[in-house]
């Protein structure tokens, strides 16, 4: 009996100096990060940069795990994989939330931006903040924007002129805008995921598609396409999101330092991805293996006009105000 009593004293004063003691100190919340791109493009870059500001300023408290070349989920996949907590961080082109909000869609309009200074003049004014915000209420909350730059136009034919493309095939994102805007081409958009385009243009599945310099290089477009057409007529840019969940279910302490990290990472995504731009059209240039048309200016005007009336299609959907506040943004 006295052992007996031993042993109970002995348990309790176990179980005692547990509850004073607390549950045992929780691992690291881990933030999967997933996107489609090389790891060397500037949403790549990003990515890196972003998991070593992490690493310097939440250690023990956060670890940031990237995954880019789709290998966990492509952009059609990773918005669906989010709201399930499978993922907390993506990136996907902007092209991509159309299923949660019609507003992004001013970012798909071709023409509408005269270059990339005054998509940034948009996208920190107070019209392009409050897109951030356009998908809480779908459980997405935006953190900010990545630049890829604008966009060009690649293809098996010479694409000088509108009538070019006619009746020509060509890959675009899941995009009402985007299959809009060859559709006023009369040509034919195919919807695919970013995966799979090398194979389509090698295959000549389809005919073209279009992209920025940086994914053009990346991912060798280039090498499958003999034409490319200067056009800058749209932007790639990205959202990186999270979950409205996961984001307002962080320690205050916490989401304080991981936007800093995320802000800072976003900087070096864009000025890396304004050297990009120029430095991969130097080497696609230099390779022989496409040409590169550049447009004159009554050329270019043709695309601008047989483009234009997909702006005033949308309208309803983005907002006459929104798009006011875009086409001042391209004024100094």
């Amino acid at each position: 009996m006295e052992k007996m009593r031993k042993v109970l004293a002995v348990c309790f004063a176990v179980a005692f100096m547990t509850v004073l003691s607390g549950p045992a100190q929780a691992g690291p919340i881990v933030i999967k990060y997933s996107h489609v791109v090389a790891e060397n493009t500037p949403k790549g870059q990003m990515a890196t940069r972003l998991k070593e500001l992490v690493e310097q300023r939440l250690a023990g408290k956060v670890v940031v795990e990237v995954f880019p070349n789709s290998q966990l989920f492509d952009d059609d996949k990773v918005l669906s994989a989010m709201l399930l907590g499978d993922v907390q961080l993506a990136a996907p082109a902007l092209s991509k939330f159309e299923k949660f909000t019609k507003r992004l869609q001013i970012y798909d309009l071709p023409f509408l931006f005269r270059d990339m200074a005054a998509i940034d003049r948009f996208q920190q004014g107070p019209q392009g903040q409050e897109l951030l915000q356009a998908m809480t209420g779908k459980g997405l909350i935006g953190l900010g924007y990545l630049h890829n730059g604008l966009k060009q136009m690649t293809s098996n034919v010479p694409l000088r002129v509108p009538a070019d493309a006619k009746g020509r095939k060509f890959r675009i994102m899941q995009s009402d805008v985007l299959a809009a805007q060859f559709e006023a081409l009369d040509a034919v958009p195919l919807k695919a995921p970013f995966s799979e385009v090398f194979t389509l243009l090698q295959t000549k599945a389809i005919d073209g598609q279009e992209n920025s310099w940086s994914n053009i290089y990346s991912k060798k477009f280039f090498e499958v396409q003999p034409y490319i057409t200067e056009t800058n007529h749209g932007v790639l840019d990205y959202m990186l999101v999270t979950s409205v969940e996961f984001w307002n279910g962080l320690p205050d302490d916490v989401r304080t330092v991981l936007k800093e990290c995320i802000d800072e990472a976003i900087v070096h995504n864009n000025k890396v991805s304004e050297a990009k731009a120029a430095e991969d059209r130097a080497k696609i240039a230099e390779s022989g293996r496409t040409e590169i048309i550049e447009l004159t200016d009554a050329e270019r005007e043709q695309w601008v006009e047989a483009m234009k009336p997909v702006w005033k299609r949308f309208e309803g959907d983005i907002g006459a105000e929104m798009l006011d506040a875009a086409v001042a943004s391209n004024k100094n």
